[in-house]
């Protein structure tokens, strides 16, 4: 089955060039000129992964990030020409599962589209992981505490379930970042610790003392057997 693209995309010039390229890779690509119209797109069809750039003419990217996540758990790959690693924290922590600054290389962003898609297919196992109150079902991928899900994106789910899946491990960034993307692309050092501290926000009872994800101090992190 064909994939759907949504890329939201002000500048027409390069949204030309990158529906053609994504898709002559294989992928149905629609068009969003501004804000307003892809948040509509988005809202009637579905698709399998948003494209979004952050400066768009009608309403800031990371908004329109805000308002997707807020509806759905669409992986959102984001594009921007703003350098500082304080905005890709931001649109990390407001849902976006993963950016690419410009400008770029096509072959990048057809790498890091794949990477994205495949974090929200893949799942070694169908088993429901059970840890106390938490669960992580990785079939119909959730995050429940006490049987109520927890929102969390597609990165910060695939995120958690690998540290799960090898509980007790310290697990450093380089690692974890290896396990998700499963290429050798670009990451700027702190995106890992962004992820975790919404994976906090999401499962533990007090995110200034987490129980259940733990940092180990110039290690990374590890996932540990608490049951409540």
């Amino acid at each position: 089955m064909t994939e759907r693209i949504l890329l939201i995309e002000d500048d027409a010039r390069l949204a030309e060039m990158l529906c053609d390229y994504l898709g002559g890779a294989g992928f149905r690509v629609a068009h969003a000129l501004n804000a307003t119209s892809g948040i509509a797109r988005h809202s009637h069809d579905a698709f399998d992964a948003i494209v979004l750039d952050l400066m768009l003419p009608d309403m800031d990217g990371l908004e329109v990030c805000r308002q997707v996540r807020g509806k759905s758990a669409t992986p959102i790959l984001i594009l921007t020409a703003r350098g500082n690693a304080l905005d890709r924290i931001i649109g990390l922590e407001t849902g976006a599962d993963d950016y690419l600054p410009k400008p770029f290389e096509p072959r990048e962003l057809l790498a890091r589209l794949k990477a994205v898609l495949r974090r929200g297919k893949n799942a070694d196992t169908l088993n429901v992981l059970r840890f106390g109150r938490l669960e992580i079902d990785p079939g119909a991928r959730e995050v429940r505490i006490d049987g109520n899900t927890r929102a969390l994106t597609g990165y910060q789910f695939d995120l958690l379930l690998a540290m799960a899946r090898r509980p007790g491990q310290v697990m450093t960034r380089d690692v974890l970042m290896d396990l998700l993307k499963g290429e050798a692309l670009e990451a700027f050092d702190r995106s890992i610790d962004v992820h975790i501290s919404r994976i906090r926000v999401a499962i533990e009872d007090d995110v200034k003392r987490p129980r259940r994800v733990i940092t180990v101090r110039g290690a990374g992190y590890v996932f540990t057997r608490h049951q409540d």
